[in-house]
């Protein structure tokens, strides 16, 4: 529990109470913070198994921003290297959305059960197989 002075009024000691009280609102919001992910598919690239300029076009299409998909504006940007996308966003953006859309992607095409979304890094994710090598030399040592 946060000691409450007593000078404060009733309704800015209930904001203080729950937590949402800030007494340097007006330097936070002069800051922009920008979130960066980075998805990382450098191994079915190289395969040829799956083509980043389409993943691009799909991300930018299906990333909502206020509740309106394909319209990205200055908000969010979207980068291509040779393998690896980055994804830049002003306003708040979830790993985890990027996670889904990923995923939605790989079901799309028809890869999901060949690949896999492993978080490597904490602003990073990456496309890997899934490890089937070793289920089949366990199952051939059981006999």
């Amino acid at each position: 529990m946060i000691h409450v002075p007593t000078t404060m009024v009733g309704d800015e000691r209930t904001c203080l109470q729950k937590g949402v009280w800030d007494r340097n609102k007006k330097t936070q919001a002069g800051k922009k913070t920008v979130l960066k992910f980075t998805i990382d598919a450098t191994i079915p690239v190289d395969d040829q198994v799956l083509d980043v300029a389409s993943f691009e076009k799909f991300l930018h299409d299906r990333i909502k921003v206020n509740g309106k998909t394909g319209v990205l504006g200055d908000v969010i940007t979207i980068t291509r290297e040779k393998t690896k996308l980055h994804i830049a966003a002003q306003s708040p953006f979830s790993k985890r959305y990027l996670k889904y859309l990923t995923k939605k992607y790989l079901k799309k095409q028809q890869l999901r059960d060949y690949l896999h979304v492993i978080a490597s890094d904490k602003s990073t994710y990456e496309l890997r197989y899934f490890n089937i090598h070793n289920a089949k030399d366990e199952e051939a040592d059981e006999e």
